[in-house]
């Protein structure tokens, strides 16, 4: 094996080194608890919100309709128990 070649290889071996360096550090990030929470905050409030910013009135009167369905049955229910 000629001097150029275990130089190539030693640059790949670098070169490989670095993308997986690269690819733990994507992976602990996204991995992170920090990151997971950020991200489903942001797909809560996608729902609730459009991009521009205005309030999403058929999602935010499905999840209150919802609400006052379950107050509703809770309140039948203990009134039945009683």
């Amino acid at each position: 094996m000629g001097e150029q070649e275990i130089s190539s290889i030693e640059s790949e071996m670098e070169q490989t080194r670095a993308r997986l360096a690269s690819t733990i550090d994507q992976l602990v990030h996204r991995a992170s608890p920090k990151t997971i929470a950020r991200r489903e905050i942001n797909s809560l409030k996608g729902f609730f919100v459009d991009p521009q910013g205005a309030p999403r009135r058929g999602n935010i009167a499905k999840v209150a309709a919802g609400a006052v369905g379950l107050v509703a049955v809770v309140v039948t229910i203990r009134a039945i128990v009683k």
